[in-house]
């Protein structure tokens, strides 16, 4: 079986088994004359994917305090959105199937500034509802904003991956390094500086506006398309035991992202360093994930097979998580560095294997939706439980040795999701 097309697989679309219509296709063009205005949809959207999660890991330990929290229950306002990335990832193409992507898009940056802001009323219901939300909205983001990239620039996609990956973390970056200095602005309110951010996502809603002004032809145009010959129509990705294996390197590597997303500030700060400094860190831990993101897919697409490069990914994150285990403080720059380029190129390399363990486009947005769903679900798991054994235990060399043991489980599971087959 030929191997599928890079740039035509990397982005699946949750629109896929939707067929334009002479008025949808009409709608269509008149959005891509307006290409300036549609970049700048694409990257305020993509700039918020990330933002609202980032915000929170520099201000845990005072969101803890006001509201009494212990360590497991803490590690709920980072674990909840994550949960919610998973189950928000099974509506997402639904519902841009029945109402279009640009709507729904919009619909999720407006449900993200509410979620963010419903996030700071001081209850703790409303800190975890809201997570609830800004989740979901997060969830939606990141299974349009592919598809939409693929569908209105197919010629681009590979450049224009770039463009939406690098606002993504550069929100982040930019997002954890102004959390705290933000708190000490506003007198010492983290409610504060958590909820600016809505306004950046009020900015991307408002900036995506016309885009859903000159597409609202296409709605209700659409009909579902018949799957060609040979087209994978049939074919279930839940019985495959490769899609299992690439489903499961996805959660595991999310999994030990997402510790470091909930859990890297209060870290170093549990080790004696400012909190300052800590996000600071944090985000350039952040920022150098551009690095693997970057470089890991163009040598993952010049392989056979990638098991060098899952030996790679996983051993420099094994390597940044002993780090933080056996000298956090002084050596905490080189282990972010390390744990970034570690981290951007597994999640680089994950998306990647779904691309080259696909024999067709339908299966790719299949095994796209399998992993991300279960991948999520997977991840949210790993905050709260290393919340909880903190607690347990007081300090946080057994919650790292747990992740040391993630990293060894992703190993194995990734040297079978690196073999040259497809589902």
């Amino acid at each position: 079986m030929s191997r599928p097309d890079a740039d035509q697989l990397l982005l699946p679309d949750a629109e896929a088994d939707v067929r334009p219509s002479p008025q949808s296709v009409a709608a269509r063009r008149a959005l891509l004359a307006h290409p300036v205005v549609l970049l700048v949809g694409i990257v305020l959207a993509s700039v918020n994917m990330r933002a609202a999660l980032a915000s929170v890991s520099p201000l845990v330990s005072e969101i803890s305090q006001s509201f009494g929290l212990s360590s497991t229950a803490s590690s709920l306002v980072t674990s909840v959105p994550v949960l919610f990335l998973g189950l928000g990832a099974l509506v997402g193409p639904w519902l841009a199937r029945r109402f279009g992507s640009e709507p729904v898009l919009l619909f999720a940056l407006l449900l993200l500034a509410g979620g963010i802001l419903v996030r700071v009323v001081h209850s703790t219901a409303a800190l975890y509802g809201g997570g609830v939300l800004v989740g979901t909205a997060i969830a939606l983001l990141n299974v349009l904003m592919p598809g939409l990239i693929k569908r209105d620039f197919p010629d681009k996609a590979a450049s224009m991956t770039s463009v939406y990956t690098g606002a993504m973390i550069a929100g982040a970056t930019v997002v954890a390094a102004c959390s705290v200095p933000l708190e000490k602005a506003f007198g010492g309110s983290w409610e504060a500086s958590l909820a600016v951010w809505s306004l950046l996502a009020v900015l991307a809603a408002v900036a995506w506006l016309p885009q859903v002004l000159i597409a609202r032809g296409r709605t209700g145009h659409e009909v579902r398309s018949a799957a060609p010959a040979g087209s994978g129509e049939g074919k279930s990705v839940w019985r495959s035991a490769l899609a299992w294996q690439v489903t499961l390197f996805m959660g595991l590597q999310s999994l030990w992202s997402y510790v470091l997303i909930a859990w890297m500030p209060t870290i170093f700060t549990d080790h004696g360093m400012s909190r300052s400094t800590a996000g600071v860190i944090f985000a350039f831990n952040n920022l150098i994930q551009v690095a693997g993101a970057f470089g890991v897919p163009l040598l993952a697409g010049r392989m056979r097979n990638q098991r060098p490069l899952i030996v790679l990914v996983t051993s420099l994150v094994a390597a940044g998580y002993a780090g933080l285990m056996i000298a956090p403080v002084s050596g905490a720059w080189l282990w972010a560095a390390v744990l970034g380029v570690g981290q951007g190129g597994a999640v680089g390399l994950a998306l990647t294997l779904i691309v080259l363990r696909s024999g067709d486009a339908r299966t790719a947005a299949r095994l796209s939706g399998m992993a991300q769903t279960v991948g999520y679900l997977l991840a949210a798991a790993g905050p709260l439980a290393a919340g909880a054994v903190h607690q347990a235990t007081g300090g946080w060399t057994v919650p790292i040795a747990l992740v040391l043991g993630v990293c060894a489980t992703a190993l194995a599971v990734g040297l079978f999701a690196a073999r040259d087959r497809t589902v």
